[in-house]
């Protein structure tokens, strides 16, 4: 069987946090690829493939991995719109923020999020959260038809 390529959407705007993130997908290789993005903004134009992601590979990630305190567009604004579009609202997305406020757990709810992880301030602790989420959305869970990118094709060469 031929193996999926499997693509997370990392939307974190905190660079340590980010290579927290990435250092333990990779350590338990739970992704082909992980793409980071450091916005809300940025986040919609690569789901939407516009701006600087226009040309990118189609399909979409396994799994997105939203931070809620983002600049230009927050995280609850990122995810009311994914969990409001027929085609987007398939997609996992699992938030990973600092935030334990009622407010934010109850809301990210309302709009349809499919898990709330408070990141821990212990490094180990916030290490094996990652490992646990990267887990259960890029290898146990079973995406819809759809959700995974495309295989690549291989490119022809030019002369």
């Amino acid at each position: 069987m031929k193996e999926e390529l499997k693509r997370i959407l990392l939307i974190e705007d905190s660079a340590n946090d980010a290579e927290l993130i990435l250092a333990a997908l990779s350590e338990n290789h739970l992704a082909n690829e992980v793409v980071v993005v450091r916005d809300g903004e940025e986040a919609l134009d690569y789901l939407y493939r516009r701006g600087l992601f226009r040309l990118r590979m189609e399909g979409y990630p396994v799994v997105v991995l939203l931070d809620l305190k983002l600049p230009k567009v927050d995280g609850l604004e990122v995810l009311a719109q994914l969990k409001s579009d027929p085609v987007m609202r398939v997609i996992p997305v699992v938030v990973l923020t600092s935030s334990r406020e009622e407010p934010d757990l109850v809301r990210c709810y309302e709009l349809g999020v499919n898990a709330y992880v408070v990141k821990p301030v212990d490094y180990h602790d916030f290490v094996d959260s990652i490992k646990g989420v990267g887990l259960f959305w890029a290898v146990i869970n079973q995406p819809p038809v759809g959700a995974l990118p495309p295989a690549p094709h291989p490119q022809k060469e030019r002369n």
